[in-house]
């Protein structure tokens, strides 16, 4: 049988194309720099799947790669993280081609952005940059270059969606009015494993996108369309990229750095090359369907709450790129603690509330989570609005509205979350059955002296809400 390296598989690409991968009868080996992070699926037979921790900043853990692997799927990106991600992918590039050229590899694909090789954003110019240095390797290589990804939980998608749903009349930068070619999910992942060891694409770069060539007005404007909403724009002859980012940044649920790459993007019009697209359609016989399709599929699954992935849960939304394990233990020592308990009505049930804690379902009427969301995007953190993939399913490593979830373990009752949210110090929250009770403990570690004022400042609030929640989920309010 032969083996697949899928880098990123974490990622929301990643997490798709693990059970693409395996059910062309080949085994995965999923590369994640946490292995906590990584989240089985059910529904794929465990004896095809293979997770290693690796690093790619890292070299020296390369090493846990199996040599006799097959062919790779190179699907890393850390855009909106740090300011230095340029150099950083640049070196993940440089250690994973190093790497890839002593095993069996016999081709890798790389998932890269619609470019214009004239004129690049800071972020496509990085992804450019590692399509070269890939393509510099000994093992083949194939480029597949996207624009707009539209699918359940892509940040394009979810970008679109807060806009319309939530302006009914939406006075916009000028890059509305750039020119794109999207594309549906289902057709990246057909393409993606399509080409792999076509040995016509070998040494290439194709560009991959539905026929339909809008501006980013025109995709919103179908949407609206599509959901039945009456929906004006406006575009304005003048918007700093500064001030457009922080108009996505306020009006959707992307970060900050991540709205300020996607706006140095949005201003160059990116646009399939014809007979590049026709070439690719034509080797892996793949025929993208449109982009009013796309959007109703994603809709569809949305409403089916058949989310598989969600750009949220990467640490592309997070204010840290780090690992989780650096903060499994919850601390006890130089720590602010506040621990209650109570007798819970009925186990399942209790355990069911705290799955479902969070997103939609909110925090069981506490109107000051609200708050203290709205005052995190305000001082630049996720606020609540990332809400949760699942309504009632949540794996290690998803985003929680402002948390991280670091262990999620329904059988035992367990679950731990650490705080996103812009704070002057690390705060985790624990949920945990024992003994015919929940125990709820919420953990903070000050950083210096604004920590340690910041604990006693919101201290009066926390009878409300940690007690109020306490009582909704053990089953004991009126």
């Amino acid at each position: 049988m032969k083996k697949i390296l899928l880098t990123g598989a974490t990622g929301y690409i990643g997490k798709r194309m693990i059970s693409v991968i395996a059910a062309q009868g080949y085994k995965v080996v999923c590369c994640c720099r946490d292995a906590t992070r990584f989240s089985r699926n059910v529904d794929i037979d465990e004896s095809l799947i293979e997770v290693v921790e690796v690093d790619f900043l890292k070299p020296e853990t390369l090493q846990n790669i199996p040599k006799d692997i097959s062919g790779a799927y190179y699907l890393m990106h850390s855009m909106s993280n740090s300011d230095d991600y340029e150099d950083s992918e640049k070196k993940c590039a440089e250690n994973f081609t190093d790497f890839i050229e002593t095993t069996d590899c016999q081709h890798i694909v790389y998932l890269s952005g619609l470019v214009n090789e004239k004129e690049l954003s800071k972020h496509l110019g990085s992804r450019f940059q590692v399509e070269k240095i890939l393509m510099e390797s000994k093992v083949p290589v194939t480029v597949l270059r996207a624009g707009i990804i539209i699918g359940s939980g892509s940040a394009s998608f979810e970008i679109i969606r807060d806009l319309v749903e939530k302006l009914p009349v939406m006075v916009a930068p000028r890059w509305l009015d750039t020119k794109c070619q999207p594309i549906g999910i289902a057709n990246v992942l057909d393409f993606l494993i399509f080409v792999l060891f076509k040995e016509e694409s070998y040494h290439q770069s194709f560009d991959i996108g539905c026929d339909d060539v809008l501006t980013y007005k025109e995709m919103l404007l179908e949407f609206a369309r599509i959901r039945n909403l009456k929906r004006k724009i406006f575009t304005l002859p003048v918007m700093t990229p500064k001030l457009s980012s922080y108009w996505l940044y306020f009006i959707t649920s992307t970060s900050y750095n991540l709205a300020t790459a996607l706006v140095g993007s949005m201003k160059i019009e990116v646009i399939c090359r014809p007979e590049s697209l026709a070439e690719i359609k034509r080797i892996t016989g793949v025929q993208p369907f449109s982009y009013e399709t796309a959007l109703k599929r994603t809709l569809a699954k949305i409403q089916a709450n058949e989310i598989v992935s969600s750009w949220k849960d990467s640490f592309i939304s997070s204010r840290r790129d780090t690992s989780l394990k650096d903060f499994m233990e919850v601390p006890h020592y130089g720590c602010f603690t506040d621990l209650r308990s109570a007798p819970y009505d009925d186990r399942e049930k209790c355990i069911e509330r705290i799955f479902s804690i969070g997103g939609k379902n909110g925090w069981y009427g506490q109107s000051l989570w609200k708050v203290r969301g709205f005052m995190d995007v305000l001082a630049g953190g996720p606020g609540l609005r990332r809400g949760r993939t699942h309504p009632d399913r949540i794996h290690d490593g998803d985003a929680l509205d402002f948390w991280r979830v670091l262990y999620a373990n329904r059988e035992e009752g367990k679950l731990i979350l650490f705080a996103e949210m812009k704070l002057p110090g690390e705060a985790w929250l624990m949920f945990k059955i024992y003994r015919g009770k929940l125990w709820q403990k919420a953990v903070f570690r000050p950083h210096g002296i604004s920590g340690r004022l910041y604990w006693y400042s919101v201290l009066p609030f926390h009878g409300i809400i940690f007690k109020g929640m306490l009582k909704r989920l053990t089953g004991h309010s009126k």
